[in-house]
C-alpha cells in the first residue's frame, strides 16, 4: 500500500511561489536603491523593476515547485550518477526555458543597451544570470531532497512509536488474559471448598461470581476504567471473601469522595486483596482484618490494602514481595502503564500485619461516573 505523506505548508503552490516572487522583489528594490545611489543619472522606475525581478522569480519559483509536484518521489531516491546524467542536463535545460520566457516577456530589457534582437538579449542574459538560475535550481533540488528525508524519518519515528504501543497493549491483553483465568481458578476452587460445609453460601458465592464475570466481558479490552467501577468489582469481591469466611474477617474501605473518577487499571485490586486472603487472612481462626484506602497525595493517587497474618516470610522482607501470578501481574500492568511514575510497595508492620502501598499517576476520566460505591466518605 502507498504511503501518502502529508505536504508540508512552505510546499503548497501559493506560498512556495509567493516566496520566491517576494524575494525577487526585495531584489529589485535592492537594485533600485544600488542604481540611484551609484548611478543617479540613471533613469529608471520603481515598477519596471519590481515587475522584472517578480515574473523571473517567479518563474524560477513555479520551475521548482512543477519539478516538485512531478518528480518529488523520485528526488528522493536518484542517485549521484543520476543526479550527473540526468538532473544535471535537466537543471541547464529548465533554467535556459525560464531566460528564454522572461526575455521575450521584456523586450525592453537590459536598459542603457542598443537595441538588440530576442537572440541577442538572451545570449546576454543567459551571460549573466544562467549561473544564478542554476544555483537556485540546486538549492531548491537539496531542499526539496533533505523535507523528503525528513518525511520519511518522521515516518519511521512514528511507525516505531505506533508498535511500541501495539506491543504495548498486546503485553497489557495477556497480562488480563493470565489473570482473568486465575481469579477463575482460586474463585471455584473457594466455592468447591464451600460445597462441603454449606451448600446456601457456595450457591450464592456462584452467583455472585457470575455477577463478577459479566462485569469482566462488560468492561472488554478497556485497560483503564474509573475507580468508582473497579470498588464495585472489589465490593462483590469482598462480599463473596466474607462469605467464605463467615465473619472471621473485619472489612474496611474507605475512598474519598472526590476521587471515584479517578482512572486505575482495571482488576488492579483484585490480585492484592486475593493475595491478602491467600498468604495471610487465611492462617488466622479469628479476628483478621482487611482495611483498602484510596486517597489523593498531591498528583498521586495512594491505593494502600492492609491486612492482619503471620506477616512477611523471612526471603521477602525489607519491601520485597512473594513471587505469585496476581502481584507479578500487578507490577507488570502497572510499570507498562506508567513506567517509572508509579510504585509498589509490599511491608511488614507490627503484630504480622502487612501493607500493600500503590502509586499512581492521579487522572481523571473525562465522562464522570453517576454511580459511586457504598464505601465513599
Amino acid at each position: 500500500m502507498k504511503t501518502i505523506r502529508s505536504v508540508p505548508t512552505f510546499l503548497h503552490p501559493v506560498v512556495f511561489v509567493g516566496a520566491f516572487t517576494l524575494l525577487g522583489m526585495l531584489f529589485a528594490l535592492q537594485e533600485w536603491v544600488s542604481l540611484h545611489s551609484w548611478y543617479s543619472h540613471v533613469l529608471v522606475t520603481i515598477g519596471l523593476l519590481l515587475e522584472a525581478w517578480g515574473v523571473q522569480y517567479f518563474l524560477l519559483g513555479l520551475m521548482c515547485w512543477l519539478l516538485w509536484w512531478k518528480l518529488g518521489e523520485q528526488i528522493q531516491r536518484v542517485s549521484l550518477f543520476s543526479m550527473l546524467v540526468l538532473v544535471l542536463p535537466l537543471s541547464v535545460v529548465l533554467s535556459v526555458a525560464e531566460e528564454m520566457i522572461w526575455v521575450a516577456l521584456f523586450p525592453q530589457l537590459p536598459l542603457g543597451r542598443p537595441q538588440m534582437t530576442y537572440w541577442h538579449r538572451l545570449i546576454f542574459q543567459l551571460d549573466g544570470e544562467l549561473v544564478n538560475s542554476l544555483v537556485f535550481f540546486w538549492a531548491v533540488f537539496f531542499l526539496l531532497r533533505g523535507v523528503g528525508y525528513y518525511q520519511l524519518y518522521r515516518e519511521t519515528e512514528y511507525a516505531a512509536l505506533q508498535l511500541e504501543t501495539q506491543f504495548a497493549n498486546a503485553q497489557l491483553r495477556a497480562l488480563r488474559m493470565q489473570l482473568n483465568p486465575h481469579f477463575l481458578f482460586n474463585t471455584m476452587n473457594s466455592i468447591s471448598s464451600l460445597m462441603q460445609t454449606d451448600i446456601a453460601a457456595a450457591d450464592k458465592m456462584l452467583e455472585q461470581l457470575s455477577s463478577l464475570l459479566r462485569i469482566t466481558l462488560e468492561r472488554g479490552e478497556v485497560q483503564l476504567i474509573p475507580l468508582s467501577d473497579e470498588m464495585e468489582f472489589i465490593e462483590m469481591y469482598l462480599a463473596m471473601q466474607d462469605r467464605r469466611f463467615t465473619g472471621r474477617v473485619r472489612q474496611e474501605v474507605s475512598v474519598e469522595s472526590d476521587l471515584h473518577d479517578a482512572l486505575v487499571p482495571a482488576m488492579l485490586l483484585q490480585p492484592v486483596i486475593e493475595n491478602a486472603y491467600t498468604h495471610g487472612l487465611c492462617m488466622l481462626d479469628r479476628d483478621g482484618m482487611i482495611a483498602v484506602d484510596v486517597r489523593r497525595q498531591n498528583a498521586t493517587l495512594m491505593i494502600s490494602v492492609t491486612n492482619s497474618g503471620l506477616g512477611l516470610h523471612p526471603e521477602s522482607s525489607n519491601g520485597g514481595t512473594r513471587k505469585g501470578v496476581g502481584l507479578a501481574n500487578v507490577k507488570d500492568r502497572m510499570r507498562l502503564h506508567y513506567g517509572s511514575d508509579q510504585a509498589f510497595k509490599m511491608e511488614e508492620l507490627a503484630q504480622g500485619n502487612v501493607r500493600v502501598t500503590l502509586s499512581l499517576p492521579l487522572q481523571f476520566s473525562e465522562r464522570p461516573t453517576g454511580k459511586f460505591t457504598g464505601y465513599g466518605v
